[in-house]
């Protein structure tokens, strides 16, 4: 079978294109390397430089004729989804669109990476996959309409589809200048013996999965004829403040917070139930977040 996976120059896609290749799947990568990095990817994937904007994406289907395309590439930073919604929307709708449009053409699978940012503040918790969807920000807005689109075009085109919404995705590789990879922004202040930046209380929870487990999940739906979504999460919620302390455990540092304004758009507690991935994916994470972080430190020092 061939997957091409678009963004797999990226954290997440890097990950999952690893686990492609340790499968014997033949894997062919599309990033544009906005930030994602060459030196990333696994020798054993094809690749090509290109915005998914781009009129030669068309071109790379009719070539390579994929089976399966794992869709990871977005604009993720909350923040700048606010600052710009144009590009946001370009990017994360426009893109995914036309993406869809070529799988529908060439009779592919579609595995398309969403968010726990579709759910907006929970009505209850941990929040399952039939949890009322209210979107907080422009990040979670762009994020969703392309599930809907999807979900058409499955009715419309027997079009085959898997969509994964992914907690907050943490692990070795990611860029410690963003705005989404909390852990890793921690981690490098904190290994610099600074103090990290919380906005808020920091009594704000989230659902910290570990990236393997995530590659681990993209594999279970393309492995998998199951057709619908599903919550990728380790089903736990963790305080802000917790991961200071459990990072502080790790690195023997007595390092405390900095508080700063809530952000307009961050979401108050995020905690995913990740029992219908379990039982129709076959999936569930196989590590702990200490095990998890303790990987992701070991790997910031290297």
């Amino acid at each position: 079978m061939k997957v091409l996976v678009i963004g797999g120059a990226g954290f997440i896609g890097s990950h999952v294109v690893n686990a492609l290749v340790d499968k014997g799947y033949e894997t062919v990568v599309v990033d544009n390397l906005s930030s994602g990095k060459k030196d990333s990817l696994n020798p054993g994937a094809a690749f090509y430089s290109l915005n998914i904007l781009d009129d030669g994406l068309g071109s790379i289907f009719e070539k390579e004729r994929p089976d399966a395309v794992i869709h990871l590439a977005a604009q993720i930073n909350v923040q700048k989804s606010i600052e710009n919604s144009a590009l946001d929307a370009e990017v994360n709708i426009l893109g995914t669109l036309k993406i869809l449009e070529l799988c529908k053409k060439y009779g592919c699978k579609l595995i398309y990476s969403s968010s726990a940012a579709v759910y907006g503040n929970p009505v209850y918790l941990p929040v399952d996959e039939r949890h009322p969807v209210k979107p907080l920000s422009n990040y979670g807005i762009s994020k969703y309409t392309p599930e809907m689109y999807i979900s058409l075009y499955s009715q419309q085109y027997d079009l085959d589809y898997t969509i994964l919404r992914y907690a907050n995705v943490y692990g070795a590789g990611q860029d410690a200048a963003g705005e989404g990879g909390v852990v890793s922004i921690f981690i490098k202040k904190m290994l610099n013996n600074e103090s990290p930046v919380i906005f808020g209380n920091g009594e704000q929870t989230r659902d910290f999965i570990y990236v393997e487990d995530v590659a681990g999940a993209n594999i279970a739906a393309l492995e998998r004829d199951c057709r619908g979504v599903f919550n990728i999460s380790s089903n736990h919620e963790l305080t802000i403040n917790s991961l200071v302390e459990e990072i502080n455990s790790l690195l023997n540092t007595k390092l405390a917070p900095i508080h700063k304004k809530f952000r307009t758009g961050d979401i108050l507690h995020s905690c995913l139930n990740n029992q219908l991935a379990q039982k129709k994916l076959g999936w569930k994470p196989k590590f702990s977040f200490k095990e998890g972080l303790k990987k992701t430190i070991d790997s910031s020092r290297q």
